[in-house]
């Protein structure tokens, strides 16, 4: 059965750019679904440099543990993606399946086997027969074509799961007086909480920027993107994020973080990781609202971080946005449980732009009116004021319909 997008879906998939010295293929391995692909190939040039973040969940799979040893050495010329199937808890068996599908794609590529990136997304716990997606690599490797035009979206659709749209993004800078790319895509729908990523995600770009430096860009731009995002507060076994450079726009390669040069650059790769990171939610599993929360004067940054996250995670906040109802009292509830410094009498709060609480309790001819028509609409914005500090943050959730539980009640089935 055909899965009905997501009403906040954008209208098409982005035409996006070239990126010079990538190639991607696609394959149907049969993991689990049938009349699609499930695997996602991408080859990059000799001298392409890998930064990378992934989940700290301690029931992490195969493959992240394969990544973080790999990340080590700064160099990536293969990403091998398969969908359906995490190869998360499947022991010795899934350590085997990582090692035979690295030694299949290295070899084709004529590269170390530290210099490819495997990823798996989907049912956890049931191990993939020894050779399946090894056996697939060969023929994919011939259909590989440019990273140009028609080929980004297959990309981006072959590691979907219950995503129902595929998430892609670019954006260019100037680079040492050069135009350089960066594009990418993601998967997310379910089981997103921030944690080092939150999904599978692939950002490419053909600047000349070493590892290391690479490396810190995306790890500060993470906490800020997909670490500032949550669907339903669960943390995957397989989150892994992963941004590659070939350098074949031929700027002066960036050795240094503190290169003003690089700023640019890095507006641009925080737009495509943002971007990325607001489709997911806004493929939230079941969802109809997107939702932003904005907390300041909080103690410090991290605080205003927690509290922002424990009202976007809140599960009566969140039925309240689906059920289109102005209970502001479950936002109350939500700052006062986050376990951070709150003042009853200091607490500000704001829905829409309408202010409805202040000085300890609801404002004086308070308008719930205006509250519930904001909350109709397909993007609904909470404000909440500690004035306590400076700290603040911004994350972005969705609303908690029945959807969510049609589509996990029945994930295996």
């Amino acid at each position: 059965m055909a899965k009905t997008v997501s009403p906040l879906a954008p209208a098409a998939f982005p035409h996006l750019p070239p990126v010079a010295g990538v190639r991607f293929a696609t394959a149907n391995c049969g993991i689990r679904y049938k009349g699609r692909d499930d695997l996602m190939l991408a080859v990059m040039e000799p001298g392409t440099t890998v930064a990378g973040v992934l989940t700290r969940s301690l029931t992490a799979s195969a493959p992240v543990h394969r990544c973080r040893r790999h990340l080590a050495g700064g160099s990536a010329r293969v990403l091998v993606v398969n969908a359906g199937n995490s190869n998360a808890f499947t022991g010795a068996k899934g350590e085997a399946f990582v090692d035979a599908t690295v030694a299949a794609a290295a070899k084709l590529a004529g590269c170390k086997e530290t210099e490819v990136f495997p990823a798996s997304t989907g049912v956890i716990g049931q191990p993939i027969p020894l050779t399946l997606i090894a056996d697939a690599l060969p023929g994919a490797f011939q259909r590989l074509a440019p990273a140009a035009g028609a080929a980004w979206e297959p990309a981006a659709r072959a590691i979907m799961t219950t995503d129902t749209f595929p998430k892609g993004s670019f954006a260019t800078a100037e680079l040492d007086g050069r135009t350089v790319t960066i594009a990418g895509f993601a998967k997310g729908s379910g089981m997103i909480a921030p944690d080092m990523a939150t999904m599978l995600g692939y950002v490419f770009t053909d600047a000349a920027v070493a590892a290391p430096v690479l490396q810190s860009l995306l790890s500060a731009i993470t906490e800020r993107t997909f670490n500032a995002i949550t669907v339903d507060g669960d943390t995957s076994t397989s989150d892994t994020v992963i941004l590659v450079a070939t350098g074949k726009a031929g700027n002066r390669p960036v050795t240094d973080l503190k290169d003003k040069g690089l700023r640019a650059f890095a507006r641009a790769l925080e737009r495509v990781c943002l971007d990325l990171a607001q489709q997911i939610v806004k493929d939230g599993e079941g969802a109809t609202k997107f939702v932003t929360v904005r907390v300041r004067g909080a103690k410090g940054d991290r605080a205003a971080k927690r509290i922002a996250m424990t009202v976007a995670n809140s599960p009566l906040v969140k039925t309240a946005i689906a059920g289109e109802d102005a209970n502001w009292g479950r936002i109350v509830a939500a700052v006062g449980r986050a376990g951070e410094a709150a003042d009853r009498d200091r607490l500000v709060i704001s829905v829409g732009g309408t202010q409805i609480c202040a000085n300890g309790m609801e404002v004086p001819g308070y308008d719930e009116a205006p509250v519930v028509a904001h909350m109709k609409g397909r993007e609904v914005e909470i404000d909440i004021d500690l004035q306590l500090g400076r700290g603040k943050a911004t994350v972005w959730t969705c609303d908690l319909t029945h959807g969510y539980i049609d589509i996990n009640g029945s994930y295996r089935s």
